[in-house]
């Protein structure tokens, strides 16, 4: 496909010297690494260049995490060269966050991403695509551009690349831990009658905001966020805030999630405000059971299925199973609210794989209460653990259950 274009209407342009290159969040080596084990992936799958097109795969492979806005988005990989593919509107901002070079694209013409990543896979006929990613319609526009090209699905590899953690990264997800229990320590000190969930949750972000730059001054600041749910809205895992104003008695979930280098970590508490009735004491006890049996089971050889089939067992013992509302933990890494999963290493009866050194897996049990019931609302408890040669290290230190988390509030 030939693009004809005006002087004044180049169909890129050159940012890759708009500033200089900002640090990265691991070292030159790790980022290595990471593209390094793509290009043995493409060597054994006979992949001749791999175009990577989620957030995910982009972050961990490149630094750079985009903003979407409309617009495509790529990393193509070569035996050769890793280059990130970015919209204009950006400025230099992708070349100073890439691990690698960096061509940018204008809107004068309509194909012109399609055409860059083109020029960038060169002679390759066998193209590595996400298929849990790529539309339909970017699919059917790259092969209208790349005629006679064949594209092969390397999400799952590249997913069970990501799902081992190096050591760079699990003392940065490490130290993000910590950020989430700072987070929680903050909703804890926001929290009093009358105040709305909104402004707890405002209160716990920012602190986590302040925490991370002040850890990693070099870093982009951004999605970052707390729920801090109360009543009726504690009985989903992703049910956003509201104005809804704290009462004495109520059920609360505390949700703190810091975001830093596009890597995810939670913390997730039941907490209840200044009293808690038998009813609720019940049910919340019996999730801490479940939480405290599930912690012990996250050791290497473990399958996911029969971790969830175990924990099943509990809750059915108390009639309760019924009442669980998802699976009970998963990957993290390189994931987030609108972007990411690593969805073959999730606690669930229909995933087979068996935990291994360098995972990082959450125990997070819920169970949700009907409204109108006695001891009504959603109960969650979430340790985020590294898998260890023998066993596991808990890297969570916001404490849990009735003991610790009746939380006596102010008016």
């Amino acid at each position: 496909m030939n693009i004809h274009v005006s002087p004044d209407r180049p169909s890129r342009v050159d940012y890759r010297h708009n500033g200089e290159k900002a640090p990265y969040p691991f070292s030159g080596q790790e980022m290595q690494r990471r593209q390094d084990a793509v290009r043995a992936i493409m060597a054994e799958q006979q992949i001749d260049a791999a175009v990577f097109t989620s957030f995910h795969n982009i972050c961990y492979l490149s630094g750079f995490l985009y903003c979407q806005f409309g617009r495509n988005y790529a990393l193509v990989i070569t035996q050769s060269g890793a280059t990130t593919v970015s919209a204009a509107i950006d400025g230099g901002q992708p070349w100073r966050r890439t691990f690698g070079d960096n061509v940018t694209y204008t809107d004068w013409q309509r194909d012109n991403f399609f055409t860059a990543v083109r020029e960038l896979a060169g002679s390759a006929r066998r193209i590595g695509v996400e298929d849990d990613h790529m539309t339909l319609a970017v699919r059917r526009q790259l092969a209208a551009v790349m005629p006679g090209c064949e594209f092969v699905d390397i999400s799952p590899a590249s997913m069970a690349q990501r799902m081992i953690k190096s050591p760079e990264e699990i003392a940065h997800i490490t130290a993000m831990a910590a950020i989430a229990d700072l987070g929680g320590a903050a909703c804890v000190e926001a929290l009093a009658v009358g105040a709305t969930e909104a402004e707890i949750a405002r209160h716990s972000t920012n602190v986590m905001v302040a925490e991370i730059a002040r850890r990693w001054p070099d870093s982009e600041l951004m999605d970052t966020w707390t729920w801090f749910q109360s009543g009726v809205n504690t009985d989903g895992a992703h049910n956003p805030l509201t104005t809804r104003k704290i009462e004495a008695g109520d059920i609360l979930s505390l949700n703190c999630f810091p975001m830093a280098c596009g890597y995810y970590v939670a913390l997730e508490r039941t907490l209840f405000a200044g009293h808690a009735s038998d009813a609720h004491l019940r049910y919340w006890e019996i999730n801490c059971k479940v939480h405290e049996a599930g912690l012990k089971l996250l050791v290497p050889g473990a399958r996911c299925s029969d971790i969830a089939q175990e924990l099943n067992e509990i809750y059915r013992s108390d009639d309760l199973l019924q009442y669980r509302s998802f699976g009970y933990g998963h990957s993290f890494g390189v994931l987030s609210h609108y972007y990411g999963r690593e969805a073959g290493l999730e606690l669930r009866e229909d995933i087979d794989t068996v935990l291994a050194p360098g995972m990082v897996v959450s125990m997070e049990p819920m169970i949700m209460i009907p409204q109108g019931q006695p001891g009504a609302g959603g109960y969650r408890e979430h340790d985020i653990l590294v898998i260890t040669e023998d066993g596991n290290e808990n890297i969570t230190g916001f404490p849990y259950g009735p003991e610790h988390n009746i939380v006596a509030t102010r008016n």
